[in-house]
């Protein structure tokens, strides 16, 4: 089978784990190979998401790794088991851009989700109208088909709260984002609305920025926590002008770790967030 060019997020996130294992146990690609029976090329296709890994081959190299791991092993197995074409966000594969699939899988597998937003409403949380005129004002234009298969997308990431143990789910919002007339009047009321909906749900925590705070929480674009089934697998997703970046070195888990935590403590409490929303859409 040749290699993918377009491996997932969550396929090259296998890969890069075998890679980081097999490094800390200090053996080469060249050993690996030597392991499987197989050429360095193949390994270092494995380790970047270009080629599938069975889950008997994932054991037999962790135990060449000497990785005590249980957890991980199993977790990276259960990855490996998974098959390509199965999530509902496969139906848009050649429809829209890799990146939109990445993150519907992203939030599909999370444990819990926490996400800063600075200027926008999380995606989970948009009304079709309010993404709708996000869509609308991408520049140049989109054609009207691509802005409808967005828009239904979007929609469709809000599945994540209809599982039988939906992931616990943190939203820390800046007051700029609520007071963002995107759509207009109507559209930004209705969404003020239904984001104070989506704050009734048990496994929701909502959180305000207000301009007003004496913290300065250093974030110009959104940034998303996901939790893995174990530590190790947890992400970090940020929005860019080209894309969503992925990080998952342990540097960087603990960075955004502690960025979520002080942002958190710049906040207003979950009851006067709710209330600081009522007064923003009495306003409109």
């Amino acid at each position: 089978m040749p290699p993918r060019d377009n491996p997932s997020a969550r396929q090259v996130r296998l890969g890069a784990e075998l890679r980081k294992v097999r490094e800390r146990a200090g053996r080469t690609a060249r050993e690996a190979a030597g392991l499987l029976s197989t050429d360095q090329a193949k390994i270092s296709h494995i380790e970047a998401g270009r080629i599938g890994v069975s889950e008997e081959r994932i054991r037999r190299l962790a135990a060449f790794y000497s990785c005590r791991d249980e957890a991980l092993v199993e977790a990276l197995c259960a990855i490996a088991r998974e098959h390509r074409g199965r999530g509902w966000w496969d139906a848009y594969r050649g429809v829209l851009a890799p990146g939109f699939l990445d993150i519907a899988e992203l939030e599909h597998h999370a444990t819990y989700l926490r996400v800063l937003q600075p200027v926008t409403f999380p995606g989970v949380f948009q009304t079709e109208g309010y993404a709708r005129a996000l869509f609308g004002s991408v520049i140049p234009k989109l054609p009207s088909e691509d802005i409808e298969a967005r828009v239904e997308h979007r929609l469709k990431r809000r599945a994540i709260f209809e599982r039988e143990t939906p992931p616990r789910f943190e939203a820390i919002i800046h007051e700029a984002a609520l007071r963002m007339r995107v759509g207009g009047r109507r559209v930004a009321h209705e969404q003020l609305d239904h984001l104070l909906l989506m704050s009734e749900r048990p496994t929701t925590t909502l959180r305000v920025i207000p301009f007003a705070s004496d913290e300065f929480v250093d974030v110009s674009q959104t940034v998303l926590y996901a939790g893995g089934v174990v530590p190790q697998l947890d992400t970090v997703q940020i929005d860019t002008p080209l894309g969503g970046r992925y990080l998952d070195a342990a540097a960087d888990l603990d960075r955004y770790r502690m960025l979520f935590d002080f942002a958190e403590g710049s906040s207003l409490d979950p009851v006067e967030s709710r209330s600081f929303i009522h007064h923003i859409a009495k306003e409109l």
